[in-house]
């Protein structure tokens, strides 16, 4: 078919998925209805003000200053960025190769890859580099020492979520203390207008502190560590009577800090890294700036940061998708227009750096910070979805910059084209454990460089993901072996499928991986005909002769070489993953829909819901339901409660509940393993824009909707998937 009529067809398949309403959606009305409104100190509903690559997370004073309670008790309170990674001093040279082991490959080829986590070099390589904190900002007393929650009352806070501005109030001592926090836009920069009577008479201040780093003895939520004081420097380049300038050093990393105020204040020094400003007037303005360099000219002053952030919040807002659920009778219609909502902020607010996010965003630290890359779908493929195409751009210009270091992984491997490594740091140097023989990750460029191109078919789009489609496929291509018994392409072994409880060594044909390996390359045959080339044989081959999707008793399998998924119940729990053939992907002819709903009555019924199922997988159940035509259970799956699928007032989702403490459990051990996870915010919204706008093809309005009249629907500006 023509690449011009296939356009037409997606551009009225597009119209077709936008309900007609008669009055637009009363857009800033609907966003702070869903104002966070915080009435105490409560350690599960920090709120954050962020650009995407830099955020800064309070608690309820609108500060920091109770950051190690928030830690241990709930979700933590820190400031960071994507741009500050710290990396110790490697004096034993250790090496990828030295926390590798031999694998043998389906066509008998030994191959290294990095399993071995806990070897020394395996240690050393998976937590450098990792990300560093910057500075803490908190209420203290004028000589330093710290506030006492107990002192604290009268709290009334709310997140203005259209300006992107914290107004935070609460009485200490007797007095009324007022913060205005909100972030810059363009500058990795908090600002901060305070009142009170306690400042003017001497009984209260501001510190900043910086931090050693994380606690690297803690993989998931480490507390920050404030130890051994001479093992990083602060540094006073300038100060006069109303700005100071650090420079910050830890070994080879350095980074720069300016503090700036308005009106009278004083600043003390009471221990090192520790920092106190103490205003002489009721009122004091000031920011805090952080950058790799130097910070040099006048910092934005409040009124100009407020200014910025409300212009930069109000467009997001006015450009991006919205979904309206006003008029709904059903009692679930508001918590989820709440998630919506809430995830829209999160999302814009902390993944969008210069190196793609962490799986807790710029809110904690998760596995020394690294992105790992199965999860960009989840993180990045909804701002496309929702309008924001220049936030996916954001992380996939990560990808299209790491394309040599992928072209090298691929060449190791015997590979061809760009192979992605699971888990890197900036540098996208693969990490040590962490599943690296994941594959899933492999398709994602394809998928979401497509997901630009069909929202900016031109061809500077083509140009910009040339490199980055053709040679992901290229790699899947080269990943597959010809079986002359079965007479089809085989995928693995080795290999660790999205389901991770199976044996990689002996892992062949999962059932997702199969699914997407076919669309995918399908996917970049398509690219190759915009581009003005020739399909590729040998892909199409791969296309024709894949091997089928996995199947016993009438189900689908998540792995064909052990398809015990419904027989055995320790293979009844992590990812359902074999759903996602038919949901995130848009299925086909090799997948057979009653097959698959009878897939999902089976997880629905037999899955082990309490153990270990994530956060997206929920969304991801919705997907399948979406699309075989199964409103109701799509609506009940997304809001199903769960231990991972459980949302704060500020919208977090955090991850495998809580673990109970000993009363006398140490100080710096959170209540749980991942107090924050993104990809969940993430697939939600991902999810949304099937159940409203559909997919290519759909027939149905709304298809993930019930249409009993308990809903009232109304969308703007989302886009159908696939």
């Amino acid at each position: 078919m023509p690449v011009f009529l296939r356009h037409s067809i997606f551009i009225a398949a597009l119209m077709a998925q936008v309900p007609l309403c008669a009055d637009p959606i009363g857009r800033e009305a609907l966003v702070s209805r869903h104002n966070p409104e915080i009435r105490k100190l409560d350690t599960d509903a920090p709120v954050t003000v962020g650009n995407g690559g830099f955020a800064f997370t309070a608690d309820a004073t609108g500060l920091q200053t109770f950051s190690a309670e928030y830690h241990r008790n709930g979700v933590p309170t820190e400031t960071q960025c994507r741009w500050a990674w710290y990396g110790e001093p490697n004096p034993e040279n250790h090496r990828l190769a030295d926390a590798s082991a031999d694998y043998t490959e389906a066509d008998g080829r030994t191959v290294a890859y990095p399993t071995h986590a806990n070897a020394p070099a395996g240690q050393w390589l998976r937590r450098n580099p990792r990300s560093h904190p910057l500075g803490g900002i908190a209420f203290v007393r004028p000589d330093g020492s710290a506030l006492t929650q107990s002192g604290v009352g009268g709290i009334r806070q709310t997140l203005d979520l259209w300006r992107g501005v914290i107004t935070s109030r609460f009485e200490l001592d007797g007095e009324v203390v007022e913060t205005l926090t909100t972030c810059h836009p363009d500058r990795d920069m908090v600002a901060v207008r305070l009142k009170s009577k306690l400042f003017a008479n001497g009984r209260l201040a501001v510190g900043l502190a910086f931090p050693r780093g994380h606690d690297i003895n803690v993989k998931n939520t480490p507390a920050l560590d404030w130890t051994e004081p001479v093992s990083h420097t602060t540094r006073i380049l300038q100060q006069d009577k109303h700005r100071v300038t650090f420079e910050r050093r830890r070994d080879a990393l350095i980074y720069h800090c300016a503090l700036a105020w308005e009106g009278s204040a004083a600043i003390a020094n009471p221990e090192p890294h520790s920092y106190v400003l103490k205003p002489s007037d009721e009122t004091l303005d000031f920011s805090v700036s952080f950058a790799p360099g130097p910070i040099t000219g006048p910092l934005p002053d409040f009124d100009a940061t407020l200014a910025a952030a409300a212009a930069h919040w109000e467009k997001y807002w006015t450009r991006g998708g919205m979904v309206d659920f006003s008029g709904s009778t059903d009692p679930r219609a508001a918590a989820l227009e709440e998630r919506i909502i809430l995830s829209q902020y999160l999302t814009a607010a902390q993944m969008a750096g210069e190196t793609p996010p962490q799986e807790s965003g710029l809110t904690c630290n998760t596995w020394y910070g690294k992105h790992h890359t199965e999860m960009i779908w989840w993180h990045t493929a909804h701002f496309a979805l929702w309008n924001h195409d220049d936030l996916l751009a954001e992380n996939l210009a990560w990808y299209v910059k790491q394309l040599p270091a992928a072209r090298r992984l691929a060449a190791e491997r015997g590979l061809k084209g760009a192979r992605w490594a699971k888990m890197v740091g900036p540098d996208g140097r693969e990490s040590p454990g962490g599943n690296p023989l994941i594959v899933w990750n492999q398709p994602h460029p394809v998928y979401l460089a497509e997901l630009i191109y069909r929202n900016n078919p031109e061809k500077e789009t083509l140009g910009r993901y040339r490199d980055l489609v053709l040679e992901s496929a290229a790699c899947l291509a080269s990943m597959v072996y010809f079986d002359g018994k079965s007479e089809s392409y085989v995928l693995g072994p080795p290999l660790w499928i999205a389901q991770e409880i199976h044996d990689p060594r002996i892992s062949r044909n999962p059932c997702f991986e199969l699914a997407y390996w076919r669309w995918a390359l399908a996917t970049a045959q398509t690219w190759r005909e915009r581009l003005g080339m020739i399909r590729n044989p040998e892909w199409d081959r791969i296309i024709r002769n894949l091997a089928p999707l996995p199947q016993k008793d009438g189900k689908y399998v998540a792995l064909g070489s052990v398809p015990d998924t419904w027989d055995n119940l320790a293979s009844r729990h992590d990812h359902p993953s074999m759903l996602a053939a038919l949901g995130v992907l848009p299925g086909g002819s090799h997948v057979d829909r009653a097959t698959m709903d009878r897939t999902l009555d089976a997880v629905l019924t037999q899955w082990d819901w309490e153990t270990k199922i994530w956060g997206w997988d929920y969304p991801m159940i919705a997907m399948t339901a979406t699309r075989l035509g199964r409103p109701e259970d799509a609506v009940a799956i997304l809001l199903r409660d769960g231990p991972n699928n459980r949302y704060f007032p500020t919208g977090h989702c955090p991850q495998r509940g809580d673990q109970a403490l000993p009363a006398d459990a140490p100080p710096g051990i959170p209540r749980r393993e991942i107090a924050t996870y993104l990809p969940a915010n993430g697939a939600l919204l991902a999810t949304v824009a099937l159940m409203t706008a559909g997919w290519d093809g759909c027939q149905t309005t709304l298809p993930g909707f019930p249409k009993d009249g308990t809903w009232k629907v109304r969308f703007e500006n989302i886009k159908p998937l696939p």
